[in-house]
């Protein structure tokens, strides 16, 4: 750690989740505020690319679907799915997130059923839903994302599809700067050592967990799914945003997200 408190150390689940449930509890408004125009309200962003599910299509036909979004934050993924016909519930670990998801709802007069939970545990029978998905959302937030396929997996259908996008593992060897010097590796893309951001006091405010492409993919076909594409989106022309590290200095060289397809065998 840096005299800032910020760098890399362990942090187990129990301290991934306290901090990073408050961490977005408190970051809820000011992230909508920032980020807002950018996610829209209605749609589904993969990443900082700025390519939307309605570019990809990667979930499929929606009408009809019983879809859950998990590490939702304000829902804009699940409103997007609700408004193609889909029967959805959006989740998130921050109440924070959730509230914000509520006011959007409020003002547009429609109401999405939300629930707090872990998506390590999720709250919901086995079987229960035709799609699982997340964009950025839970996968690099918990300590043991192996769970998380796991628990996808249990409350899927069979047939049934789940999909995520999270950070590139190979962005994990750059610096986390927009311009030229985030070209430049200068750390192990081997390490799987949490990023962590502490309080005075020593106690993490923020925990994000870094897994190799293998790892995912391993973790992946451990719960019992089949990987059936991952996409790597290439930084569009029109995107001249700058969102943290991701800029088009580096998303014309280096791939920003990963986004994983999987299905769980009909005869699981």
């Amino acid at each position: 750690m840096d005299a800032f408190g910020v760098g890399r150390r362990t942090a187990d689940a129990a301290e991934t989740r306290t901090a990073n449930r408050g961490w977005w509890d408190a970051e809820a408004v000011a992230y909508y505020a920032e980020h807002g125009d950018f996610l829209g309200d209605r749609e589904l962003v993969w990443g900082p690319e700025g390519l939307t599910e309605s570019e990809l299509g990667l979930l499929g036909s929606l009408s009809g679907r019983d879809v859950l979004e998990i590490g939702s934050g304000a829902a804009q993924g699940g409103r997007y799915a609700a408004a193609r016909g889909a029967r959805v519930v959006s989740t998130d670990l921050s109440a924070g997130m959730l509230r914000q998801a509520a006011a959007i709802d409020a003002r547009a007069g429609a109401l999405l059923p939300l629930a707090q939970c872990d998506a390590t545990a999720l709250p919901f029978p086995g079987a229960t839903f035709d799609l699982v998905f997340t964009a950025y959302g839970a996968v690099p937030f918990v300590a043991d994302s192996a769970a998380v396929m796991a628990e996808a997996t249990r409350v899927l259908r069979p047939g049934g599809r789940f999909v995520f996008s999270t950070t590139h593992p190979i962005r994990w060897a750059f610096p986390d700067a927009p311009g030229p010097e985030g070209l430049v590796a200068d750390r192990s893309y081997f390490d799987r050592t949490p990023y962590v951001e502490e309080g005075d006091d020593g106690t993490a405010t923020y925990v994000e967990h870094h897994r190799t492409l293998g790892d995912r993919v391993r973790e992946i076909a451990g719960a019992g799914l089949t990987l059936v594409d991952l996409v790597e989106p290439e930084w569009p022309a029109r995107n001249t945003a700058v969102w943290g590290g991701w800029s088009p200095t580096r998303g014309r060289i280096i791939p920003g997200t990963a986004i994983f397809v999987a299905e769980k065998p009909v005869d699981h």
